[in-house]
């Protein structure tokens, strides 16, 4: 019998976007993209600065639900550079993601965000962020 993954606390990002620059209707839904220009990582196991070098594209389905795909990097204090690949939803009731959508300090219980991510780094130090699978709340 396999065991019950179990997860541990690594981080926590606090991600400082740009602009939103809106797309119009594609194929999927209505189409975003988001840059990603600035934040941090704080934790236990890592810890750094958010590059000015990513974004998150977005597609907001007709049911309202987004998909979240974002691509971006930090730099670790100790010098590493390690890019994050993060794939998600976030969906809730039209009046809070609209809430959201213009900046506003929403209570997270109010809507639902799920990500998985993958790192990458070359650096040995944190290798072992290429062997692992991470899961976030927003």
């Amino acid at each position: 019998m396999l065991e019950t993954p179990e997860l541990e606390y690594i981080c926590e990002l606090s991600v400082e976007l740009g602009p939103v620059r809106e797309m119009g209707t594609g194929r999927s839904g209505v189409r975003r993209i988001i840059p990603i220009i600035g934040g941090t990582v704080q934790g236990g196991r890592l810890s750094g600065t958010i590059l000015n070098i990513g974004a998150d594209w977005h597609t907001v389905f007709q049911n309202g639900c987004a998909q979240l795909d974002t691509r971006y990097a930090f730099e670790t204090d100790d010098g590493a550079l390690i890019e994050i690949i993060n794939f998600g939803f976030r969906h809730g009731p039209n009046e809070v993601i609209a809430d959201l959508a213009k900046g506003k300090d929403i209570d997270p219980s109010k809507y639902y965000m799920r990500t998985h991510a993958r790192l990458e780094t070359g650096d040995p130090r944190y290798d072992w962020v290429n062997r692992t699978l991470f899961v976030g709340t927003g």
